[in-house]
Parts: C-alpha cells; sequence; structure tokens
C-alpha cells in the first residue's frame, strides 16, 4: 500500500509539472487565452514556477533519445519511466530550510529578533481569526460581531511612530457587514482584490476591498454546514471549505458549483474540519480536523492521499499548512503540542513542546523565513516562539491582550505578526530596526 501510495504522489506530481510547463509555454509566447483556459481546466497558476523554454528543451532531449534507442532496436518505455522517475522526484527549488536533512540537529539554537507591539483596533466584541494578504501589504480580521476589519500593513507602522506629523493614523481602510453569525476564516484572492469569508451562517462571502464604498458582499455562496475554514487556489479559480463536514468542499469560484471526494466512506463522519489550506502551487491541500487527524489530499483528483490518524492523540488538531517547498506540515493542537511532518511519508520530524493550549482553536505559524515557529500558550498568556531547526523554545513574550489571544498569523512578507483574541483587540507586531 505504501509503494502504491509513493507512486500516486509521483505520477500526480509529473502531471502537475506538465501543466506547468505548458501554461509557462502558452502564458510566454502570447497564447494568453489558451494559457487561462489550461490554467483554470487543470487548477494551475497562471504564472507556474517554470522556464517557458523548458518545456521545448525537454521535448527535445526525449525525442532525441527516442530515436537514438530506435536506432539501435531498444524499446522506449524503459526510457520513458525513468525520465518520468527523475522528474517526479524532482522539488520546487527554494531557499528554506531541509528539515529532513537535519532532524536529528543539535546546537544553539537562532535569537529571534526583538519586536514592539500595538493595539491597533478593537471589535465590538471576540476578535476570531486573521489573514495576511499574500503580498503582505494587507491584513484582515474577523470577529464574532460579525464583523471584518481591514487593515493596510504600511499605516499599522505608522501609526506606532511617536512622531506622526499628520495627527493619529488609523490603519483600517475597510470594514465589512454582512454575515449574520461569527466569522470563523478568511482568504485573500492571490490575484485580485478580492477577500472572502466563511462564517457560522453556513455563508462564504466575497469583498471586493478596491472600492472604497463597498461595504457588503458582492457574490455568497451558501454551503450547508458551518464554514470553519476558507482557501484560495493559487490560480485563484477555486477555492476550498472546511466545515462541520468531514469532506473539503471544493468550489468553482466562476460556477459555484461543489465538488466532493469520492472516498468520502473513508472518514470519520465526527471530523469536522478545523482548518484547510492549500500548498504553494495548489497541488495538494491539508485538513486539520476534530478528530485529532491530519490528511493530505491530491489538489487535482480531490483524494486524500495521506490520512495521519490521531496526530495529535485524541485531541482536536486546530491548524494545519504547509511549508513553502510543500514538502511538510506543520499542526497545532489541543494535546498542547506543534508537530512538524514529512508530507511524503507521513513521518514526525519534529515536537515544539513547552506551550499549552488546550482551549481555544489556536494556530501555530512559521515566521516568514520559516527559521522560528510561533504560538501562544494559554495559562501564561504568552506568544511562544521556537528555533524550527532545534525545536528550542527561543522567546517567551507577554501577549498583552487581556487573557490568551485566541489566533497568531505571521506575515508572508517581513518580521511581523497579528494576534487577536477574546478581548476583542486586535494587537501588531513588527521587528524592532
Amino acid at each position: 500500500m505504501e509503494a502504491n501510495l509513493e507512486q500516486t504522489l509521483q505520477e500526480g506530481k509529473i502531471v502537475r509539472q506538465v501543466h506547468a510547463l505548458i501554461v509557462a509555454y502558452l502564458r510566454d509566447n502570447n497564447l494568453h487565452q489558451a494559457a487561462a483556459a489550461v490554467a483554470s481546466a487543470t487548477m494551475t497558476p497562471m504564472t507556474p514556477d517554470a522556464s517557458p523554454s523548458r518545456l521545448l528543451e525537454l521535448v527535445a532531449k526525449g525525442l532525441a533519445v527516442e530515436r537514438n534507442e530506435a536506432s539501435r532496436g531498444v524499446s522506449s518505455a524503459p526510457v520513458l519511466n525513468s525520465v518520468a522517475g527523475v522528474a517526479g522526484s524532482m522539488s520546487l527549488p527554494t531557499n528554506n530550510i531541509d528539515f529532513s536533512a537535519m532532524h536529528d540537529i543539535k546546537g544553539s539554537s537562532k535569537t529571534f529578533p526583538k519586536h514592539e507591539t500595538r493595539h491597533v483596533s478593537e471589535h465590538k466584541n471576540i476578535a476570531r481569526c486573521a489573514r495576511f494578504s499574500p503580498d503582505g501589504r494587507f491584513v484582515a480580521t474577523g470577529s464574532s460581531d460579525t464583523s471584518i476589519k481591514l487593515f493596510e500593513v504600511s499605516k499599522m507602522k505608522q501609526s506606532m511612530l511617536a512622531d506622526s506629523r499628520d495627527g493619529p493614523v488609523r490603519p483600517v481602510i475597510r470594514t465589512f457587514y454582512d454575515h449574520s453569525q461569527p466569522i470563523n476564516d478568511l482568504d485573500f484572492h492571490p490575484q485580485s482584490s478580492i477577500l472572502i469569508s466563511g462564517g457560522k451562517d453556513n455563508a462564504i462571502k466575497f469583498f471586493d476591498f478596491s472600492k472604497t464604498v463597498a461595504r457588503r458582499a458582492f457574490r455568497v455562496i451558501q454551503d450547508t454546514h458551518n464554514v470553519r475554514s476558507v482557501s484560495f487556489h493559487p490560480c485563484g479559480e477555486y477555492l476550498l471549505a472546511g466545515t462541520d463536514h468531514p469532506v473539503p468542499h471544493l468550489y468553482d469560484v466562476n460556477t459555484f458549483k461543489c465538488y466532493l471526494t469520492a472516498n468520502a466512506h473513508d472518514l470519520n463522519p465526527n471530523a469536522a474540519i478545523n482548518q484547510v489550506r492549500y500548498s504553494s502551487s495548489g497541488s495538494m491541500y491539508v485538513t486539520a480536523s476534530k478528530d485529532g487527524s491530519v490528511r493530505v489530499w491530491d489538489g487535482v483528483s480531490a483524494q486524500c492521499v495521506r490520512p495521519i490518524i490521531g496526530a495529535h492523540g485524541s485531541m482536536e488538531v486546530t491548524s494545519a499548512s504547509f511549508t513553502k517547498d510543500q514538502r511538510f506540515i506543520l499542526s497545532c493542537g489541543k494535546d498542547s503540542t506543534v508537530k512538524l511532518w514529512e508530507v511524503g511519508t507521513g513521518r514526525l520530524l519534529k515536537q515544539y513542546m513547552g506551550a499549552v493550549h488546550t482551549q481555544l482553536r489556536c494556530q501555530a505559524v512559521f515566521n516568514n523565513t520559516e527559521e522560528f515557529v510561533l504560538s501562544i500558550d494559554e495559562p501564561n498568556n504568552e506568544v511562544v516562539i521556537w528555533d524550527a531547526l532545534t525545536a528550542d523554545k527561543v522567546a517567551m513574550w507577554p501577549s498583552n491582550h487581556i487573557g490568551a489571544p485566541r489566533w497568531i498569523e505571521h506575515s508572508p512578507t517581513e518580521a511581523a505578526f497579528v494576534t487577536c483574541g477574546n478581548d476583542r483587540s486586535v494587537r501588531f507586531w513588527k521587528e524592532i530596526l
């Protein structure tokens, strides 16, 4: 079974690489309509990490090998299998940490830089969730008061300067009201000025934050369950909803058609999904479930290809997300552990211990360089930071919230993060330079 799973993963990886090569070739030869059609049909980003000339290079090499083997009377099948094996083992280029090669590392840990923090706004009720835009320019927060606040990061930084000459800076640039129940999660469209939210009213709402006067959603998807989590595919044409249902709901953004996996019978019917997140290429997504499991799904077939049952024992998994290179998953659970998993094998690589979180739907996140892991200690009301490689605790900072934060979210582009919680407040943290 393990061999079959690895083969499935490798075949899926090859297919996704072929799709990326085709999109890159079409796009860079000014065949934008065709590129967009292929990208949409295969759920491939319109800006794949592939050279436009790479497809021609591979085809030329393949044809040369085929001609050479044919002239010697050798079947090309073994050669093609060999090429496929090499292609399947290729990984995305990355400058991030290779955790698998250093899982037993010992020695001195890095020092997490000092940060300063500021209360930047307050909801009328519990601040339940936060999300940065992919470019790090904006951050949105959702509340039990059913409102969404959109902040401009540059204005949050400006508000922290003591000598602002133009008077008080207001970092909240939009406030949206359109849910009838508390908001659970948010996400930004990868290319457009669109923000989506998922709420307890079973709705996914679309907001256009380019319009200064818009306060309500311009589109709504009405789901059948409480929408606990939302995540855009990197191409922006699809989104996932994690709900009280154990199966992720995949929606086509243009048609609102919902797709469900065919192997739902394998899932625990009580495994409501606390969080769902796409990988950076959209080739996979991960779910964190209330039954204590983490599951990896194929982004094309929507099949569960890597179930990690009991990832946090019988306790809820409250968050799960991929590293940028898609090789690892960071999860957090109500068993007061944060764990790092290898996607290809399901192997537990690291545990980050020493922070208690048993009550809130707490997050664990990497910083923007993936050198550190951040989470919350509830009893001590602290932000806890570990060295990602050594798993040593390197900092414990008072959160400055009244009661522990229930959500922490780090910027994808710089040394800055936000916390929000039951005290209704939103705090912005940035590195002291």
